[in-house]
């Protein structure tokens, strides 16, 4: 098809057209744009026409003549058809301009008048495209848009390719898409050799989880579980077409497929991925429908289950494309994870049966067995419920909660009426897995299902407690479960004290109230010590260490020894809201980083042996927050990432991985980056009513927006963490560690006094808890604000000392922020030639102190701000302008440097470097001066203290 275009809209292309395709789509971009050609290749189903779609949408409407053709297998026999397609349209347009030969040739071949032939009029024909495309070039842009190029007909292919690798220097491009198999296929060489050259080849790789889950949000099959969508990424392989079937076929699904069991399969899948099927004999069928029903099938596994011929029938199904062929390789893998789940949907369910049934006495693991025997029983089972259980628990003790999760549900399915321990139980276990496991909406699922039939009060409190839980930060949306759950709990202290236990959370996330939070938790410890529930008693007391920690309160470190006393529960040690975590942020907060990174290095590795996610993802921050602290920019900015892909894809604390994050790259990454991250934690928090991480995350936004050199954000942001803490009732500044950032932001804005008094306030309360690294960080801010004053001896005396300590301390990035700072302020010159040649080595080593500190931190951000600070001049100094101008009183202290330094002739940017402060600090400082002196210029300073001087 052929279309011609003089205008068109610009495209929109919709979100789901770019998800994890952002990367190459602006490579194409910028090829198309410089008026080179492209070439996406790829498997089956990866996206290859969208992209392609989206890409001639965008470039199409630039173009003067856009020709298009999409070939299709059951056509790719007919001769000259993709031609057709290509320049059928444009034939009237163009024949009169071509050669009697050429032309008669052409349209031979377009409309199959003739017996027009590449044997018998090849070079004419050959000559004839070409020809045509050079004529539609000489009248403007032409965009060629070919799909499936491996589906086109060897004569049309043909003399594409001949014109293409001579278009060169004209106006044509290429935009096509082939199909290719295997990462490192070469199949697209040959075509990528009949385009023209410099074209720019694209392979398009499988989305990651992430992705594919962003992408069923986009097509409305957003409402699956996280697991399903686990599952549906590790059955399409990534592949985004196979994903979008699935997930359409599980929403229109009346009943999920049971625990264990691989997802149904669309049957417009199964036909593309067992086309093949058909070619295998009964026995090979059997044999891969027990090893797709396999965890990790193995040629000695199938064997066991009966399959004698195993390695033949593998060998078979491996010469249809069936099976992956790996010689070196033991077990048994499928070309692509689809094909096995599409064979075990293809079967009658006695089939699959019989294969679980066999694997139920050939499986090694115990584990296993029990999942196969399950799957292999129909019906209610007690010795079955409990092998189950029992694989459940070893699944637990694996540190596989999942897999515990899922074998749990499977006991539960087959546990009698009457069976002991009951249904609700093992279900609520389950749940309880689930969460461990990051899978909350499972978690939620199984609760609601206990609720929805049981009677026993333990069992809708505790089907209470896993859906205040699965809520996450967001507990505003399950206010209404605290009263049920209340009522459910009656007087029994064991209930209620697990209910007070998330009133304590629900007074700190939501209602932003420390004392409360505090009261709560010191009440549910209570309770549950009266109940002689130790495991909910140390978790209240835990909660009650780290609130009190957080507000300064003297009775924390009383509170962290009675959560620690023995006895212990194993399951609250590791555990994010247990002792263990209290200790760690006491030991962070009261600047002994030595020995927080070692208890928290500790903690992550019990977690992930465990498999708690939430408790990974938690102690992934606190490890990357306790190397930022030690200036390890890089090593924390890994953490910090892994932290926050690990958050996202599980949907547990994305807010706070995105703000501690936010402080890494800040640090040590990309401040653009810093910036995003910080606002989406803002706009996080706020739509989840967090009041706690709130505060933390403007906390990172200012920062973010200090290092980005926007000191008058930094103010606002910070600002309003000041009175979010002074609501809070948060008086340790350790915790945030914000008050350094705004103080030294107010006196870039020309705000010393108000610098000042965040700094006494906050230092009044860094003195009674002892926070050593607060108060070196307070001077080396108050130091500032001394050289805003022209107080400059005291000011560099005051940086020196805070330098000194945070280095032995072991602060390295503050360290190194107060060398800059040190830097900065030392004066270049001095009088006389002598002492301004010692004034400048001095200023010269002062910035490369500070360069190697940055350079240690891996703080490239702070490394850049050192370039930048070097190459703006410091002017010279005049004294003799400022005694002249301390005549005009009505100036303020920082108005009257500015003043002086403008009248020596500096610029906005060298009084900026050498104040310390921004160029629209000193445009807004000066447009104060005029204004307090009548006047209007910069020429108009100089005048007026001239004529002061001169009375």
């Amino acid at each position: 098809m052929t279309v011609r275009r003089d205008f068109q809209e610009p495209a929109r292309c919709r979100p789901d057209l770019l998800i994890g395709r952002e990367e190459l789509f602006s490579g194409a971009r910028d090829q198309l744009a410089s008026g080179g050609s492209v070439l996406l290749h790829g498997p089956a189903g990866i996206g290859k026409s969208t992209v392609l779609r989206a890409l001639a949408e965008e470039y199409g409407a630039g173009a003067r003549t856009v020709l298009r053709c999409s070939a299709t297998e059951s056509e790719s026999h007919l001769p000259f058809l993709a031609l057709a397609d290509l320049l059928g349209l444009v034939l009237d347009d163009v024949s009169a301009r071509l050669p009697a030969a050429q032309r008669t040739a052409l349209e031979s071949a377009l409309t199959g008048r003739g017996e027009s032939s590449l044997q018998r009029d090849g070079l004419a024909l050959r000559l004839a495209v070409l020809s045509a495309l050079r004529a539609l070039a000489a009248q403007g842009g032409v965009l060629v848009v070919a799909d499936d190029l491996q589906w086109l007909d060897p004569a049309s292919a043909e003399l594409l390719g001949f014109a293409a690798r001579r278009l060169e220097g004209t106006p044509v491009q290429l935009l096509c898409a082939v199909r290719t198999e295997g990462q490192e296929s070469q199949e697209y060489d040959r075509h990528l050799r009949a385009c023209p050259p410099g074209t720019l080849a694209i392979r398009l790789g499988a989305l990651t989880r992430t992705q594919v889950a962003q992408l069923l949000d986009h097509r409305g099959h957003g409402g699956l579980p996280r697991s399903t969508v686990r599952e549906i990424h590790r059955t399409s392989a990534g592949n985004p077409l196979f994903a979008l079937e699935l997930g359409r076929a599980l929403a229109d699904s009346p009943t999920p497929p049971r625990p264990g069991e691989p997802l149904p399969v669309p049957t417009s899948l199964r036909a593309l991925v067992l086309s093949r099927l058909d070619m295998l004999s009964v026995e090979a069928r059997r044999t891969l429908l027990v090893a797709s029903a396999g965890a990790r099938p193995t040629p000695a596994l199938l064997h066991a289950a009966g399959r004698t011929n195993a390695e033949s029938e593998c060998a078979q199904a491996a010469e249809l494309g069936l099976l992956a062929t790996e010689p070196d390789a033991p077990a048994v893998r499928f070309a692509h994870p689809l094909i096995s789940a599409a064979l075990y949907a293809e079967a009658p369910a006695p089939e699959r049966r019989a294969a679980h049934a066999a694997l139920s006495t050939a499986a090694s693991d115990p584990i296993e067995r029990a999942r196969h025997l399950a799957l292999a029983s129909t019906g209610t089972d007690p010795e079955v419920a409990a092998r189950l259980a029992e694989a459940a628990a070893l699944a637990r003790d694996r540190g596989a909660p999942s897999v515990a999760a899922q074998l749990g549900l499977l006991a539960a399915r087959h546990t009698p009426a009457d069976g002991v321990p009951r249904q609700e139980e093992r279900r609520l276990q389950a749940a309880e897995d689930a969460i461990t496991a990051g899978e909350l909406d499972l978690a939620r699922d199984i609760a609601r299902e206990v609720l929805a039939r049981a009677a026993v009060p333990a069992d809708r409190v505790r089907a209470w407690m896993i859906v205040i839980d699965s809520a996450g930060h967001t507990m505003a949306e399950v206010d209404a479960v605290f009263p049920q759950a209340l009522a459910d709990a009656g007087d029994d202290p064991r209930l209620l004290a697990l209910v007070h236990y998330q009133l304590a959370w629900r007074a700190l996330i939501v209602e932003g109230d420390f004392t409360e939070a505090r009261e709560a938790a010191a009440h549910a410890a209570e309770l549950a010590a009266r109940g002689r529930d130790r495991r909910t008693e140390l978790l209240s007391l835990a909660f009650q260490a780290q609130t009190e920690t957080l507000m300064g309160h003297p009775e924390a470190p009383r509170t962290i020894k009675r959560a620690l006393k023995e006895p212990q529960d194993p399951r609250v040690a590791w555990h994010h809201n247990g002792a263990g975590s209290a200790r760690f942020r006491w030991l962070v907060m009261g600047d002994q980083l030595a020995e927080a990174r070692a208890t928290v290095t500790a903690l992550l590795r019990e977690v992930r042996r465990r498999g708690s996610v939430e408790s990974e993802v938690h102690f992934l921050r606190g490890l990357a927050e306790t190397e930022l602290r030690a200036g390890h920019c890089g090593r924390a900015l890994e953490l910090a990432r892994d932290s926050l892909r690990l958050a996202r894809d599980s949907g547990i604390g994305e807010t706070a991985s995105a703000m501690l994050t936010s402080l890494a790259e800040a640090s040590g990454g990309d401040v653009d980056r810093a910036l995003a991250l910080a606002r989406e934690a803002v706009q996080h928090a706020e739509e989840d009513g967090d009041q706690m991480y709130l505060s933390r995350a403007l906390g990172a936004l200012g920062y973010a927006q200090l290092v980005a050199g926007d000191p008058a954000g930094t103010v606002r942001s910070l600002r309003r963490v000041r009175r979010l803490e002074l609501g809070l009732g948060i008086t340790d500044p350790a915790r945030g560690r914000w008050q350094g950032d705004l103080a030294e932001a107010l006196v870039r804005i020309g705000e010393p006094a108000e610098a000042q008094d965040v700094i006494d306030v906050s230092r009044e309360h860094a003195l009674r808890l002892g926070r050593e690294s607060v108060l070196a960080v307070l001077d080396r801010s108050e130091a500032l604000v001394r050289a805003a004053h022209g107080e400059l001896e005291a000011a560099l005396a005051q940086l020196t000392s805070a330098q000194d300590r945070l280095g032995k301390l072991g602060y390295g990035l503050e360290e190194a922020r107060a060398a800059f700072a040190l830097a900065r302020l030392r004066p270049k010159r001095a009088v006389g030639a002598a002492e301004g040649t010692a004034g400048s080595r001095r200023q010269t080593a002062a910035f490369d102190e500070a360069t190697r500190m940055f350079r240690r931190c891996r703080a490239l951000p702070w490394l850049r701000q050192v370039d930048e600070a070097l190459t703006a001049p410091e002017p010279e100094p005049a004294p003799a302008a400022t005694d002249a101008l301390d005549a005009l009183g009505v100036l303020a202290a920082m108005e009257r440097q500015v003043a002086a330094l403008v009248m020596e002739g500096a610029t906005n940017r060298e009084i900026a470097a050498r104040l310390f402060i921004s160029v629209k600090t000193v445009e807004a400082t000066l447009t104060r001066v005029y204004r307090k002196l009548g006047i209007r210029s910069r020429v108009d300073i100089v005048r007026l203290a001239a004529a002061r001087r001169a009375k």
